[in-house]
């Protein structure tokens, strides 16, 4: 039998047993299937990175070709390339996608600031994309994301991975099972302390680049700026703006994950917020976002509103909470959806819990177990099953979460938002913060 024959047969029984894929034409003629392997490459293989590299490589259906990142020592470069002796290494990703015919699939795990540049040039170099959260730096670039997966029939996954874990499946499964009846309002809060900075004035000086370091490199899209040790590169990157994302970027997709995903909530009418004043190029300390969305199947009324917190010790008004006792402990992350029939808390990462407690007996409530959320990325682009952090999914969220940022530019006042306009009709100033410059010839290829 020729292969081509045995691709029609293995798309023929799946379909008949329930179980299509559901491939477009684009995305058929890059399944590698049985008879193939995937070669992957990883952008930014220190800290997360690492991680998602070996996740992904965990798959049965996965080479790691290539290996890319500005910062060649042992925490970085140096321990990829010696556990994944034969790939080959970059400093540029644009060297690694100059040299990616035996490539089909890229991992982007930069600061935010690179995500969209280096998944954009990917996608249209037809490669499929695992992303790190949030999937971009601007909602332009959110937008473009979903266009270009959609354009170039890319298997994608951003990688909010907590969205696999067991305690958020669940979560979904009781929403959709009505458990908590109609839901009337959700507040979703991050009360940690980041170890990045955040609030504070932009530092003076520079010092030596380590001979390890590409600065040039790590800057990418963004404006050139001297280098600081421990300020920026390899972590600190997400307490300013011109590369993070602050603290709501940060855990937005993860803690609003549930969210969405139980309410198949997709992009807000309104935003508001209150923080203060930022300063000039770092982040703040504390804010909460009020969205407001139009309601859906799982909802109580014609809109709903969804409350963020963000600040050291962060929880929402306990009077808010509906049936969540005062004398229980809320999380120090997560959300608490008000239904109609009962409250339930999302706890970020543990298993939800239901109020009032009497009425949801423990040992009757349904568990949903988990998947490998990396893997699922891979066995996706071999033909094998879908993706649920799909760009189609992911792009709205991260749209969302990004909107917050610009609402907390411009604390009390009500942005208004369209989305299929993908403006912000009532603010001038706040819609120019929609897409942002890009370093010269460093500019993204849109689509």
């Amino acid at each position: 039998m020729s292969k081509k024959s045995c691709r029609r047969s293995f798309l023929k029984s799946a379909a008949l047993g329930g179980g299509a894929i559901g491939l477009n034409a684009i995305q058929y003629s890059r399944v590698y299937g049985a008879n193939g392997r995937m070669g992957i490459a990883s952008v930014g293989v220190g800290g997360k990175g690492w991680s998602d590299l070996n996740g992904v490589a965990a798959s049965s259906d996965v080479d790691v070709i290539a290996l890319c990142d500005i910062d060649s020592s042992e925490k970085h470069l140096g321990r990829a390339a010696l556990q994944y002796p034969s790939a080959r290494q970059h400093a540029d990703w644009r060297r690694l996608l100059g040299n990616a015919k035996d490539i089909q699939g890229i991992l982007v795990s930069t600061p935010d600031f690179m995500h969209a540049p280096i998944s954009l040039a990917a996608m249209q170099d037809g490669k499929h994309v695992f992303c790190q959260k949030p999937l971009t730096h601007s909602v332009h670039e959110a937008r473009q994301m979903q266009v270009a997966a959609k354009k170039h029939g890319a298997v994608t996954q951003m990688c909010n991975q907590i969205q696999s874990h067991s305690a958020y499946r669940t979560a979904v499964h009781m929403v959709h099972a009505g458990l908590i009846g109609k839901v009337k309002e959700v507040h979703s809060w991050q009360g940690g302390t980041p170890s990045w900075p955040r609030h504070i004035p932009t530092p003076p000086g520079k010092d030596a680049v380590p001979a390890h370091v590409r600065w040039d490199l790590w800057q990418g899209v963004a404006a050139d700026r001297p280098y600081k040790i421990g300020m920026y590169h390899p972590f600190n990157w997400r307490g300013w703006q011109a590369y993070g994302t602050g603290q709501l970027g940060d855990f937005g997709c993860h803690i609003l994950d549930p969210v969405f995903k139980s309410l198949k909530l997709q992009s807000p009418t309104s935003i508001t917020a209150r923080a203060p004043q930022l300063q000039p190029e770092s982040w703040t300390d504390r804010s909460t976002v009020q969205y407001k969305f139009p309601g859906t199947e799982y909802t109580a009324g014609p809109t709903l509103r969804v409350t963020w917190y963000d600040a050291v010790g962060a929880t929402p008004p306990r009077e808010s909470l509906g049936d969540v006792p005062l004398d229980y402990k809320l999380p120090s992350a997560g959300s608490v959806l008000v239904g109609e029939k009962g409250s339930l808390v999302i706890p970020h990462v543990a298993m939800p819990k239901l109020f009032p407690e009497e009425k949801f007996p423990a040992d009757q409530l349904p568990i949903v177990e988990g998947v490998n959320h990396y893997t699922q990325w891979a066995d996706a682009c071999v033909g094998k099953g879908k993706t649920t952090s799909n760009f189609e999914y992911a792009g709205p969220l991260t749209e969302t979460v990004l909107l917050g940022t610009i609402g907390i530019r411009y604390p009390g006042a009500e942005l208004k938002w369209s989305a299929a306009d993908l403006k912000i009709t009532n603010h001038p100033e706040a819609q120019n913060r929609i897409t942002k410059r890009y370093r010269k010839n460093w500019e993204p290829t849109w689509v």
